[in-house]
């Protein structure tokens, strides 16, 4: 038998050199911030640029009464940072948090409250919120409670994705309302265990990247409310309001009553990469959960208000995120603690990217004004350890700065293209005065980002915020009136129609319209230059029966009814094969926006515009048509014909095809006017019988391609 070998894992420094609170503890390391593991121990380091003194409060886990409250000796504090080693704690079974004391004399802006329990702003997990809806102990003293995060989870070599971003299909989903709804039939409903199961069907609808609603630690319960049509409790559903920004969501996951939130979400995330599926975060570095003067306090607001907050000469909160308060970004400090969180969820969570809500806030300085070289925006822009991660803005806040096009990108960013999704809905439902526009927007946009390239475009008809796709072509005003806010929330410029009726109906005529509308717009997104988001969902006709803003909702109202996949399986089909198109013809996915030139000696240029009649466009205020060709290589290097022609008029027209070249022919990928199923699998398109016209009905498109016979 071999002896054992005696590993010595203590180092010489890693034994205590004071006594608190009967707890063995020594000066601490003060990078990082945050609570880690070291041999023997828990590192504890905390900021606060003008707090006086710190106590480190410990607690068993979900126990009211404190174990431990350790003041920290202010011979461990160096500049603004307290930190301490505390060693002998059982830290599986740990609580922690901070009382902050401040100065005697305080400021006007100081919001320091000694007789709070503050969380750890860098925790890397937390509880009070670990099982999705269950009711909390309002009669806790803290509610949120920072915790111990271990990195000991095995990866099997997973690592980020790196798809090229002209290759990207997003698909834009909320973890809990995709598989909550009974119908999705998993174990774990709205769970990271729950979207793990449905892998395979994003796999068949072919998208490549998801993004994620919040998932950062958030409370269901804050703003709670009543429906004051059906008694249910409204709830802050979509997450837009973070209490953690380092800690996934504990009720999104099965095991977060067990504390394991953080291995459930990293499962899912090397389950989607070994499914060839990309990760987007949507975050939310815009506000916090703390509110305005009212509001409770967390962390940020009792530790150092007027670092963190974008504040009034009185002290007050500026509200440029329409939620009560502004974080101030462009702070040294909070700049620095955006990075760490972002660095975090690429490094530790293996991430591929983000999207940041409200970005647009990113941009303001200390006085709230927009700079002209924002500091925060350019250290995303250049940090190395976010080098191969997405970069998406949402380009515009709630105080009425708006970005689309000019967002500072240092080369580096896209953006939600609030323009191409205004565009597409006006030209869908008859606008005047919208060909031009929506040529341009199917190109990629150059009049925005013509030095930036397609990529820089996240196109996009719908989003978690406003009408689905169903609803868009359902209604022509929202109907929120579930909301408890007398339908005054959400917005009012839908740029809707609802084919001659509002709402539900069992008119034939119209549930036909209604689902050619909805082609119409996947063909538009599907085909145009840029980044395409789809809202889950979408692809197979999900409702909210008119509500435009169900970020309080928890119900069959805003879950993924999965009995849908059948019932409308036409749109999904229809949906699946414009994906596997876009896919099979890299024209139309060049980051390169096309310049009328012939590029490859095909003799025709990359891109011409016809309308009746082949090679003679109609740019006119009242026109209705509009037709493309595109022309390329595929990935073969063969010759790649596409031609698109979309119709808003409400009669049909017959348009004359261009002439391909000897041996090549038109063939019919999709019409949306035919009957079911409408389109074919790409590689599977029919030839058509008339080579030199083409009908295309009213209120349809048509995709065609040139192949050899």
């Amino acid at each position: 038998m071999t002896a054992p070998v005696h590993v010595v894992r203590d180092r010489i420094d890693s034994y205590p050199t004071h006594q608190i609170a009967g707890y063995g503890v020594r000066p601490g390391r003060h990078m990082p911030f945050g609570a880690t593991l070291v041999p023997g121990g828990v590192n504890f380091s905390l900021h606060s640029s003008t707090a006086e003194a710190v106590a480190l409060v410990l607690f068993r886990r979900g126990e009211h009464t404190p174990l431990a409250e350790l003041p920290i000796p202010d011979e461990f504090r160096i500049g603004g940072v307290w930190a301490i080693t505390v060693f002998g704690l059982d830290y599986e079974n740990l609580d922690y948090g901070y009382r902050v004391h401040g100065p005697r004399d305080p400021h006007i802006a100081d919001r320091f409250d000694p007789e709070r329990i503050l969380a750890d702003p860098y925790a890397r997990a937390m509880s009070g919120r670990d099982v999705w809806g269950a009711e909390p102990d309002w009669h806790d003293p803290y509610q949120y409670r920072s915790k111990l995060a271990f990195d000991d989870f095995d990866w099997d070599d997973d690592q980020p994705l790196r798809i090229p971003q002209e290759d990207l299909v997003i698909y834009e989903m909320h973890v809990r309302g995709f598989t909550r709804d009974p119908s999705s039939g998993v174990a774990e409903p709205g769970t990271y265990a729950g979207v793990v199961e449905k892998i395979p069907y994003l796999k068949s609808l072919g998208v490549n990247c998801v993004e994620l609603m919040p998932v950062f630690e958030f409370d269901e319960f804050e703003n709670q409310r009543v429906d004051p049509t059906t008694g249910e409790l409204l709830l802050n559903y979509w997450g837009y309001s973070t209490v953690g920004f380092f800690a996934p969501k504990a009720g999104y996951a099965a095991t977060g009553r067990f504390g394991m939130q953080c291995d459930e979400f990293k499962n899912m995330v090397k389950e989607l990469h070994a499914a060839g599926i990309q990760v987007l975060l949507d975050v939310v570095f815009n506000h916090t959960a703390e509110g305005n003067e009212e509001g409770p306090t967390i962390h940020f607001r009792g530790l150092d208000n007027r670092t963190y907050y974008i504040l009034t000469p009185e002290g007050y909160y500026y509200n440029f995120s329409g939620t009560g308060n502004t974080l101030n970004c462009n702070h040294p400090v909070v700049r620095n603690y955006v990075l760490s969180c972002l660095r975090y969820w690429a490094s530790e969570y293996h991430v591929d990217g983000f999207r940041f809500d409200l970005a647009a806030i990113l941009d303001r300085g200390e006085d709230g004004a927009p700079l002209a070289n924002p500091p925060l925006i350019e250290a995303l822009s250049f940090d190395p350890v976010l080098r191969d991660c997405v970069l998406i803005a949402e380009a515009w806040d709630a105080g009425g700065l708006y970005q689309v096009g000019s967002f500072p990108n240092y080369g580096r960013w896209s953006e939600w293209n609030g323009k191409f999704r205004d565009t597409v809905r006006r030209y869908l439902k008859g606008d005047v005065d919208t060909i031009g526009d929506l040529a341009t927007r199917m190109v990629g946009s150059p009049d925005m980002y013509s030095r930036r390239g397609a990529n820089a475009s996240v196109n996009f008809v719908t989003c978690h915020d406003g009408f689905t796709l169903n609803d868009l072509v359902t209604y022509n005003a929202k109907h929120n009136e579930a909301n408890g806010e007398g339908n005054r929330d959400g917005g009012d410029d839908n740029n809707s129609w609802n084919c001659g009726v509002e709402g539900p109906t069992d008119d034939a005529e119209v549930q036909r319209l209604r689902l050619r509308q909805m082609k119409n717009a996947m063909v538009l997104l599907l085909t145009s230059q840029g980044i395409p988001m789809i809202n889950a969902g979408d692809e197979v006709g999900r409702t909210q029966q008119g509500n435009n803003n169900a970020y309080c909702h928890d119900s069959a109202l805003t879950w993924f009814d999965w009995g849908l996949t059948e019932r409308n399986s036409e749109l999904f089909h229809f949906v699946r094969n414009l994906i596997a198109f876009r896919m099979a013809h890299p024209l139309l996915r060049s980051r390169q926006h096309p310049t009328g030139e012939d590029h490859h000696g095909l003799g025709y240029p990359d891109i011409s515009w016809h309308g009746v009649h082949a090679w003679s466009d109609d740019w006119a205020p009242d026109s209705h048509l509009l037709a493309v060709l595109r022309t390329g290589l595929t990935t073969e290097g063969l010759a790649d014909y596409v031609y698109v022609a979309v119709n808003s008029h409400w009669e049909g027209h017959d348009l004359q095809l261009p002439e391909l070249p000897s041996g090549i022919s038109w063939h019919l990928f999709a019409d949306t006017f035919a009957a079911a199923p409408g389109n074919v699998a790409p590689g599977s398109e029919a030839s058509l019988d008339n080579q030199h016209s083409v009908h295309l009905g009213p209120r349809s498109a048509i995709v065609l391609i040139g192949r050899r016979v």
